[in-house]
C-alpha cells in the first residue's frame, strides 16, 4: 500500500459510480483507493444486476424468435431446444469479463483496490476488513458509492429458493412451470420476460394501477398490451400479503383492491418492489452523516455531506437509482473535488425498461407536464408507418415528442419499439443541448432506419409529420 495507506480520495463501492470516479480521479492526478467488500469489482450492476440480466435478456429474446419469428422471413427452423445451463453459462462469462475489465483499468490508471468492508472510523479515517484483519486507510476525502439492495416486504420475506430476489432470479437452475413476479417496474418485467420467453406461466402483481408507474402512461398501457400477447399475465392493483411453502412451491395470498383475497400456488415468487439505499455498516450514521426520511444521505450540489470532506452519490443519495446517473454524479463529484466544473443534468436522465418491445424515456411525461401546469404540444408517430420496424417485422410501439407549446423546446421523448434503448440517445443530446421539436425534424435522418420515427414524431409536434 503506497504511503503508509494515506489517499487523496478513498471510493467506497466499486459499481459504476464508484469504480468510475475513481478511474476519473486518478486522470486527475489524485492518489486514489477503491473498497469493494466482494472479491469481484463492479457492483451489484456488473455482477448481480444490470449486465447479468441483459445477457439472459439477449439469449432469451434470440430463443423466442428462433422459435415463433423466422418463419415471416421465410426461415424454417425445427427442434429448436433450450440448453439453459449453457446460456447461464455464457451470462457467467460476459460478467467475468467485464469485472476483470474493471481491475485492468484500475491497474492502467493507478487506481489501488482494497478488498473488505468499509467503514468510517473518523473524519478522514477508512477502516477495511478483510480476510487478513483490518487495516486503515487515510484519505483527504472519502466518497460513498455503495449503492442499493432489493427491498423485502415483510409479508413475504426472501428464502432463497421458493420467494427470491433479483439475484436468485438469475441464477435459477431450472425454468419454473409458474413463476408469480411481485412488482411491474424494469426489475420485475424485465426477468419476468426472461422467464417467461423461456416457457415459464408468469403473473405480474403490481399494487398500483399501472405498470412502470415512472413512464408515460399512454406509453406504459401499450407495453402492457405487448407482454399480454407475449402470454404474460397482470393482476393490477393486486398486492401480496402472504406465503407459505407448499409441497411444489409457495403459496402467495394476493388482495385485490376491491378486498377479494385468493391464494395462488406457484413455483416460484420473484419479490421486485425497488431497491434501497445499502448503507448497513458503513459508520455514516455514527460519524454525523445526515440521513433523509427515506434513509438517503443528504448532499449539496457539490455532493458533499454536512461531514467535511465525506461524499456521496449514486443509489445512496435521492434521484433515479440508475448505473449511469451513478457514473455521471461520480464523474462531477471528483472533477470538483479536483477543482474543475462538472454537472450533472436530471432533467436529461434517460429511463430504460429492457422488455422486448423496449421502452426508454427521457424527460417529464404528458402526466407530469399537467402537473405542473406546462402547456405542451405533443406528437407521436407510430412504427408500424417506420419502414426499416416494417422490414423488421417489429412494428409494436411509436415515438412521442412533448414539446412547450410557448418555445418549442423538447421537455421529453418516449420510445416503446425496437432498439428503444439506442434510440434513447438521440433524445437525451438533444435534451441536454436545449433542442426545440422543430431542430429534431429539421436534423437529416438516414432512411430507412429506426430514428427516423423520432424524426416524424417531432414533426408531428407541428402537425407536418410525413409518413402518416
Amino acid at each position: 500500500m503506497p504511503d503508509a495507506a494515506r489517499f487523496d480520495l478513498v471510493v467506497i463501492g466499486s459499481g459504476p459510480g464508484g469504480y468510475v470516479a475513481a478511474i476519473r480521479a486518478a486522470q486527475l492526478g489524485l492518489r486514489v483507493a477503491c473498497v469493494e467488500k466482494e472479491k469481484a469489482l463492479g457492483g451489484t450492476c456488473l455482477n448481480v444486476g444490470c449486465i447479468p440480466s441483459k445477457a439472459l435478456l439477449d439469449s432469451s429474446e434470440i430463443y423466442r424468435h428462433t422459435q415463433r419469428g423466422l418463419a415471416v422471413h421465410g426461415v424454417k427452423a425445427s427442434g429448436v431446444e433450450l440448453d439453459l445451463p449453457a446460456m447461464m453459462a455464457r451470462k457467467d462469462k460476459v460478467v467475468r469479463g467485464l469485472t476483470s475489465g474493471i481491475a485492468g483499468l484500475f491497474k492502467k490508471n493507478t487506481v489501488t483496490p482494497v478488498v473488505g468492508s468499509a467503514r468510517l472510523a473518523a473524519p478522514g479515517r477508512v477502516a477495511v476488513t478483510g480476510a487478513s484483519g483490518e487495516q486503515t486507510l487515510e484519505a483527504e476525502r472519502v466518497l460513498i458509492a455503495t449503492g442499493s439492495e432489493p427491498t423485502p416486504l415483510r409479508h413475504l420475506p426472501y428464502d432463497g429458493e421458493r420467494v427470491i430476489g433479483s439475484t436468485e432470479a438469475l441464477t435459477l437452475p431450472r425454468v419454473p412451470e409458474r413463476m408469480l413476479v411481485v412488482g411491474a417496474g424494469a426489475v420485475g418485467l424485465e426477468l419476468g420476460s426472461v422467464w417467461s420467453r423461456l416457457g415459464a406461466a408468469v403473473t405480474v402483481v403490481e399494487f398500483l394501477p399501472h405498470i412502470v408507474p415512472w413512464a408515460d402512461r399512454e406509453m406504459g398501457t401499450q407495453l402492457q398490451r405487448a407482454l399480454e400477447r407475449q402470454g404474460m399475465q397482470f393482476r393490477l392493483q393486486t398486492s401480496a400479503r402472504g406465503a407459505a411453502r407448499s409441497e411444489r412451491g409457495v403459496r402467495v395470498t394476493l388482495a385485490a383492491a376491491a378486498g377479494v383475497s385468493e391464494e395462488v400456488e406457484v413455483d416460484v415468487a420473484l419479490v421486485a418492489v425497488g431497491r434501497r439505499p445499502y448503507t448497513e455498516g458503513l459508520g455514516a450514521r455514527e460519524l454525523g452523516v445526515a440521513f433523509d426520511d427515506k434513509g438517503r444521505i443528504v448532499v449539496n450540489e457539490r455532493f458533499e455531506t454536512n461531514v467535511p470532506s465525506v461524499f456521496a452519490i449514486g443509489d445512496v443519495i435521492p434521484g433515479p437509482m440508475l448505473a449511469h446517473k451513478a457514473e455521471e454524479e461520480g464523474i462531477a463529484a471528483v472533477e470538483m473535488m479536483a477543482g474543475h466544473a462538472g454537472h450533472v443534468n436530471y432533467e436529461a436522465i434517460p429511463n430504460v425498461v429492457y422488455t422486448w418491445p423496449e421502452l426508454a424515456s427521457v424527460g417529464i411525461t404528458t402526466e407530469e407536464a399537467a402537473t405542473r401546469g406546462v402547456a405542451v404540444n405533443v406528437g407521436t408517430f407510430p412504427f408500424r408507418a417506420n419502414g426499416r420496424a416494417r422490414c423488421m417485422e417489429e412494428t409494436e410501439g411509436g415515438v412521442k415528442v412533448i414539446a412547450d407549446a410557448r418555445t418549442d423546446r423538447v421537455l421529453g421523448i418516449h420510445i416503446l419499439g425496437p432498439r428503444a434503448s439506442d434510440l434513447i440517445a438521440e433524445a437525451a443530446l438533444a435534451m441536454e443541448f436545449g433542442a426545440s421539436a422543430e431542430d429534431l425534424a429539421r436534423t437529416v435522418h438516414a432512411h430507412p432506419t429506426l430514428p427516423e420515427a423520432v424524426k416524424e414524431a417531432a414533426l408531428a409536434v407541428a402537425r407536418r409529420a410525413i409518413h402518416i
